[in-house]
């Protein structure tokens, strides 16, 4: 197959490679109709397939020590998860096992052991709900005062298609995304509970899966506790997120953390530049973004580029690949 090749000179070894990292949050089981392109378990075993033979998939710590280092070999590569989904145990694990590849899974701590980030629980409440005219009084009531609802869900058809709890899905996300983390744990509970709706409580690992994780070779990172956009809290708060999350995962894995995931992830939106000196402060070797591109070189170690390539067949993902690196 030409992609090795070409890869390995678009990223050779040495003091001019360049570390490609995927991002992944969840690999389920069968496909999601309302998540139609959210990663199942046929694809990340067919990612997983081309990653191997094309790459040479490292550890993230090893890969970040070796790219400050510049002695990374050709076609470098790491896979991460973020968040803590409990079919990154259950799904994604088995798989990486069966092709004899480690990844790093960032934890938001707060949701383990029963919790349930809010995001889902918009997504679940929704997914339950077939009457528009419910989920849209429910979101008058619960939502910020300036809150605008899908014009679907406006309507007075009581049957939501799919299409359409999608839209809804996305307007209520984004319009609350930004609102402090508190307020955005109320809020989507409230809608909820306005929406007759009780949401699953084994979306997120437990602390125990997080430890097997370990135990068979994964790397362990800190991403926060509650998964809060960390530019729009005071240095104090956001310290206390990240040191909190990181004290969690040492107590229970028994063993120093030194990576860690910016939630969301994009600089200057994200994260700040204070923010990054935040954690570098705090003795962390690598951090990662959201930053599409792949690091080289000189790149700050605790900014390291990650992407997902959504590409279903081996050669449109062989070439975004390619481009991701080409892009850097």
């Amino acid at each position: 197959m030409i992609f090795k090749p070409l890869l390995s000179l678009a990223s050779p070894a040495g003091p001019k490679a360049r570390l490609s990292v995927l991002i992944f949050h969840r690999v389920l089981p069968q496909v999601d109709p309302l998540f139609p392109d959210e990663m199942t378990a046929p694809r990340f075993d067919q990612v997983c397939g081309w990653l191997k033979n094309w790459f040479n998939v490292l550890p993230l710590d090893e890969a970040a020590s070796r790219l400050k280092a510049g002695t990374l070999p050709a076609r470098a590569a790491c896979i991460t998860f973020d968040d803590g989904y409990a079919d990154n145990h259950d799904v994604a694990l088995p798989i990486l096992q069966r092709h004899g590849l480690c990844a790093t899974f960032f934890i938001a701590t707060g949701y383990l052991n029963g919790g349930r980030m809010w995001n889902d629980t918009i997504i679940e409440t929704v997914r339950q709900c077939d009457d528009l005219t419910v989920i849209a009084s429910a979101a008058r009531q619960s939502m910020p005062p300036d809150f605008v609802i899908a014009s679907a869900a406006k309507q007075s058809m009581p049957l939501a298609s799919v299409a359409t709890k999608q839209t809804i899905i996305s307007a209520l996300i984004s319009q609350i995304k930004y609102l402090p983390p508190a307020e955005r744990v109320a809020r989507t509970e409230a809608l909820a509970q306005a929406a007759g709706v009780t949401p699953p409580s084994n979306l997120m690992m437990s602390s125990a899966q997080v430890k097997a994780m370990r135990q068979t070779g994964m790397q362990i990172g800190a991403h926060t506790v509650s998964h809060p956009i960390l530019a729009r809290l005071s240095a104090a708060q956001a310290r206390q997120e990240i040191a909190d999350s990181r004290a969690f995962l040492e107590n229970l894995l028994g063993e120093r953390v030194g990576l860690f995931a910016y939630p969301n992830g994009k600089p200057g939106e994200d994260y700040s530049p204070a923010t990054v000196e935040l954690v570098r402060s705090m003795g962390f070797d690598a951090a990662v973004s959201t930053t599409w591109g792949a690091s080289k070189l000189g790149d700050d170690p605790l900014q390291i580029k990650r992407f997902t390539p959504w590409d279903t067949t081996r050669l449109r993902f062989g070439v975004r690949m390619l481009r991701n690196l080409a892009a850097s």
